[in-house]
């Protein structure tokens, strides 16, 4: 476990770990074989990131910038430049994002939409939410649908709902009578459609399966030292799961069957 200040993404490529701070133009990298700290990049114009997100195909980071755009950084930081929106005329602010294959998926919470890009920046689909849902953050299933963790602002409430490609709500997960659902900033899911939330409220970590059925809690309060998680990023090859808190970052391996 490492101990940087005030958090807030948290990324892998390849054999690198990548770290992004509230109110700081430094990217953070860390070795994830000998787990210690690599040169940083400095992103000049970046003003206060607020998620990150990484490609392995293309090898580029993609960090939202204070609710102004999102910006694109090769691994080598050799390549940095203002990514989306592409015109001053495109209208949304985003919050943060995640990658799947060659494709970027941004929420906005100004509308609350969806976008979704291609490697290029070029936008693939808009998904336009329904009026009550303000999205935190959001994931590409493996069917092709969106996993949203959101608020939801007419039952004050936060929810993990599945909306298909036109926006339709298909599902939700509000928690159980056992186990309601707090504050959930941050998922991520797997090639088999399981979905990880991160509870901040709770101190925990709980597995969804495909149709957002509780499957268990799988990183407890315990676990996790009663520190509350911010952010997830799960590597499926290795089993890990990066989580990260406010102050430091650990590592989880998990099982999923």
């Amino acid at each position: 476990m490492h101990v940087v200040d005030d958090m807030v993404g948290v990324t892998q490529l390849d054999d690198v770990v990548y770290i992004v701070c509230r109110g700081s133009s430094i990217i953070l990298r860390f070795s994830t074989t000998t787990h210690r700290q690599l040169t940083d990049i400095n992103v000049k114009d970046l003003r206060s990131p607020w998620d990150i997100a990484a490609c392995e195909q293309t090898s580029q980071l993609y960090v939202a910038d204070d609710l102004e755009c999102v910006r694109r950084v090769s691994s080598d930081a050799e390549d940095i430049k203002h990514w989306l929106p592409t015109s001053s005329l495109d209208r949304f602010k985003p919050w943060s994002q995640s990658v799947t294959s060659s494709r970027l998926l941004v929420t906005s919470r100004d509308p609350n939409q969806l976008i979704q890009c291609d490697a290029c920046g070029d936008e693939l689909r808009h998904v336009c939410l329904p009026d009550y849902m303000e999205p935190f953050h959001a994931v590409e299933s493996p069917t092709g649908t969106f996993i949203v963790s959101h608020r939801n602002t007419q039952l004050n409430q936060w929810q993990v709902s599945e909306v298909n490609t036109e926006g339709r709500v298909l599902r939700h997960f509000s928690g159980s009578r056992l186990i309601p659902l707090g504050y959930a900033p941050h998922i991520a899911v797997d090639s088999q459609g399981n979905i990880f939330v991160a509870d901040w409220d709770k101190s925990r970590i709980l597995l969804l399966d495909a149709r957002l059925s509780l499957r268990r809690v799988i990183i407890d309060e315990h676990q996790l030292n009663y520190e509350q998680p911010q952010r997830l990023c799960y590597m499926e090859q290795s089993g890990q799961l990066l989580v990260v808190f406010d102050m430091s970052i650990a590592v989880f391996n998990v099982l999923c069957r």
